[in-house]
C-alpha cells in the first residue's frame, strides 16, 4: 500500500482540503497508516498530477484561501484496481521482542521499566478506541458499508492494543516469578479494573 492509496480511500467519503486530510490520518487512519502532514501535501501535488483528484479553491474573507480536494473518475478507478490486488500482511518490526530473545544476555530492570512503559502506552490506546466505538457507534452496529468498514477497523484496533497490554501484563509477571519479586518495580492491575499500572518510588 502506498500513501497515495490511502489517501484515495480517504476521500471516498467526502472532499477535503489538506488540513482535513491530515486530521482525518491524525484521528483514524492513522493508526494504521503513518504520515505526517508535509507527507500528505506533497502526496496530494503528484496525485493531482496524475489526475486522480482535483482541487477547488475556495476564497475566503480574512484569511488565505483553501483548496478542497475531489476524487476524479481516474482516481475511483485506480483505488478499485489497487484494492482488488491481494494485500501484503504486516511485518513486525519491534526492538523489545529482540531484548526478550535475548533476555538471558541482558539486564532485566530495564526490560521490566520497557514492559510497564509499553503497557501504559497500549492501555492509553485501547481506551481512546473504545472512546471513539462508544462515540461514533454507540450501539455496536453500523448503518452502511462505509460505516462498517470503520467500525470493523475500529474493533480490530481495540482488539490489538488490548492483547498486547495483556501480553505485557503477562510478560511482567512472568519476570517478577522468575527474579522471585513481588510485581517487582511496580503493581499491575489487571484491564478490566479500569486502574493504571502504578510505579512505586
Amino acid at each position: 500500500m502506498a500513501l497515495g492509496d490511502a489517501i484515495l480511500a480517504c476521500l471516498t467519503e467526502r472532499p477535503m482540503t489538506g488540513y482535513e486530510l491530515a486530521k482525518t490520518f491524525d484521528s483514524s487512519i492513522g493508526f494504521f497508516w503513518k504520515a505526517d502532514h508535509q507527507q500528505i501535501y506533497r502526496e496530494l501535488s503528484k496525485l493531482r498530477d496524475r489526475g486522480f483528484i482535483q482541487g477547488r479553491e475556495v476564497v475566503q474573507t480574512g484569511k488565505p484561501n483553501k483548496l478542497i480536494y475531489t476524487l476524479t473518475p481516474e482516481g475511483r478507478t485506480a483505488l478499485r484496481h489497487w484494492a482488488a490486488r491481494p494485500s501484503t500482511p504486516p511485518s513486525i518490526k519491534d526492538d523489545l521482542l529482540i531484548r526478550l530473545h535475548a533476555l538471558d544476555s541482558v539486564d532485566i530492570e530495564p526490560i521490566r521499566t520497557d514492559l510497564m512503559d509499553r503497557l501504559e502506552h497500549h492501555r492509553d490506546r485501547h481506551e481512546n478506541y473504545e472512546r471513539i466505538l462508544k462515540k461514533r457507534f454507540p450501539d455496536g452496529t453500523a448503518s452502511g458499508v462505509l460505516d462498517l468498514g470503520n467500525l470493523l477497523l475500529l474493533q480490530l484496533g481495540a482488539r490489538h492494543e488490548r492483547m498486547v497490554a495483556d501480553f505485557c501484563e503477562e510478560a511482567l509477571q512472568a519476570l517478577s516469578a522468575m527474579s522471585g519479586k513481588d510485581k517487582g518495580n511496580g503493581t499491575v492491575v489487571s484491564l478490566g479494573d479500569g486502574k493504571r499500572g502504578e510505579r512505586q518510588s
